[in-house]
């Protein structure tokens, strides 16, 4: 049965969208996902499931509608795409914890880096559906802005490596 890595968006982050990652596992559970795990407090969860990559989304994403009230993005991604996106990393040189991979729930528009304002020296590229954008001061500190970013969730090179490795020992289940 496939591992699935949900990403939400908004999720546990500055004070909005409050969710206990243990509600958060109940909440899949009831929705039928098998073997759910949750990693760190920012709304990342894995779990088994025969349905498709959107079928799961879509599931989860009502599900979280129903329990907070409000819509919540939901990104499914696979072991190999998270694989692929930490080993394909276009800033090898970059602090893990500043290069944030920014998960979008479609391919990045043609027109992704229009209105582009990088104050800090930050360096972006734009991946399918994934935009990485290194911060090399830190992104709490940045005034960087990219419209095209507004549905998106971003997690750190290393929650993306981490995640990856949780997925591939569950697959191993």
């Amino acid at each position: 049965m496939p591992v699935h890595i949900a990403l939400l968006r908004a999720v546990n982050v500055g004070g909005t969208g409050k969710l206990a990652m243990s509600d958060l596992r109940t909440l899949c559970e009831e929705a039928g996902f098998e073997h759910v795990q949750t990693y760190i407090q920012s709304g990342n969860v894995l779990f088994h499931s025969d349905l498709s990559a959107g079928d799961a989304g879509r599931l989860l994403q009502a599900a979280l509608t129903t329990a907070m009230g409000k819509a919540t993005g939901v990104m499914i991604r696979s072991r190999t795409q998270m694989e692929q996106l930490a080993r394909n990393n276009p800033f090898p040189d970059a602090k893990p914890n500043y290069l944030m991979v920014n998960f979008l729930p479609e391919p990045a528009p043609a027109d992704a880096l229009e209105k582009l304002v990088v104050p800090d020296g930050e360096q972006v590229f734009v991946a399918g559906s994934e935009i990485y954008v290194h911060y090399p001061d830190g992104s709490g500190v940045s005034k960087f802005k990219l419209p095209a970013l507004k549905n998106a969730t971003a997690r750190n090179l290393n929650t993306v490596r981490k995640l990856a490795e949780l997925a591939k020992a569950m697959e191993e289940r």
